[in-house]
């Protein structure tokens, strides 16, 4: 069980108030942004220059780390999540917490709370249009008050939506933890982040063609392997299914075919079960499987967060 304390602004919860077997099981420390999402179905993205109305409005969690935390809450995992929300987020640590990730290790910010504007068309396709807000009032005294609680062995989840991304892979580099980057949403500055410091990358087409500085997905993966030839790679590719490349060889999965709701969260649901496969034991194509059957229910459903399946849904799928 989790033991869960209340978040209280400026300050993290204590050493000592830590629960007794804290420091000798493996522990996912995912570091990353939280969001309030504002959903509006449309019939078609909107176009420059176009107004549109919308046939209905949603607010969801959201938050590509929120949505990965609790993605891997809802797999099973040992999960604590850092970052800042503004004074208006309580609800999402409250929500994240209900869904069994650790929240101690996220602040209060002044700044708002970051939030997306995403539009869903008739196909289930999104646009999504992001305000960082508290998500970038990261600071390094909180990476390394943060770190303290972490050891050798425990993994770094990472994404690109906070501050101090190549900080944080320092910081996680000297304690031993082991690394997985995210690199989304991808923006230029991400190639010079020390990324050789990565165990794992994951990224999507889009992502993985910024990385390798390509215009094409041909041999997408092989050239992501060539440049990092010691990482794990992780290469999602939506309907198509994902490849898996590590020094042991190379992995193909299948998608499960379903009729698409929305796919909002898809890609964080896959990552999310993917990594806690891993961390749990499991091989990679285990691992794989099982993420391809969770982000399949996921786009089955409306929202981000609230469309993550438990790891019981998962199972009775197979």
């Amino acid at each position: 069980m989790l033991f869960f304390t209340p978040v209280f602004p400026n300050h993290l919860v204590p050493r000592d108030s830590l629960p007794s077997n804290f420091h000798n099981k493996m522990k996912i420390l995912n570091f990353g942004s939280l969001n309030i999402d504002h959903v509006y179905q449309v019939d078609h993205i909107s176009r420059p220059g176009e107004t549109l109305s919308s046939h209905a409005y949603q607010l969801f969690a959201g938050g590509k780390g929120a949505n990965q935390s609790a993605a891997l809450a809802r797999a099973g995992a040992t999960v604590f999540h850092a970052g800042r929300v503004g004074p208006e987020g309580q609800w999402l640590l409250d929500k994240l917490t209900d869904l069994g990730a650790d929240m101690r290790f996220t602040r209060m910010a002044s700044e708002p709370t970051g939030h997306a504007i995403i539009q869903v068309d008739a196909d289930g396709q999104n646009s999504i249009v992001l305000f960082p807000g508290a998500n970038h009032q990261v600071t390094r005294s909180d990476i390394e008050a943060t770190m303290e609680t972490f050891n050798k062995g425990d993994i770094l989840l990472l994404q690109n939506e906070i501050k101090e991304i190549p900080y944080l892979m320092k910081e996680a580099g000297k304690r031993g933890l082991k690394i997985c980057f995210n690199p989304a949403p991808f923006s230029p500055e991400v190639l010079d982040y020390p990324l050789d410091s990565a165990s794992i990358i994951v990224v999507n087409e889009t992502e993985g063609m910024g990385l390798a500085a390509v215009e094409s997905t041909d041999r997408l993966l092989d050239q992501l392997a060539i440049r990092w030839p010691d990482a794990e790679i992780l290469l999602t590719l939506g309907s198509a299914g994902a490849r898996y490349h590590s020094a042991e060889g190379t992995l193909e999965i299948p998608a499960v075919k379903v009729d698409p709701v929305d796919t909002t969260g898809a890609g964080d649901t896959f990552i999310g079960f993917f990594l806690a496969g891993l961390a749990a034991g499991s091989g990679p194509q285990t691992a794989l499987k099982r993420a391809a059957r969770a982000a399949a229910l996921c786009v089955t459903r409306p929202g981000a967060m609230d469309s993550i399946p438990t790891a019981a849904e998962v199972e009775e799928t197979t």
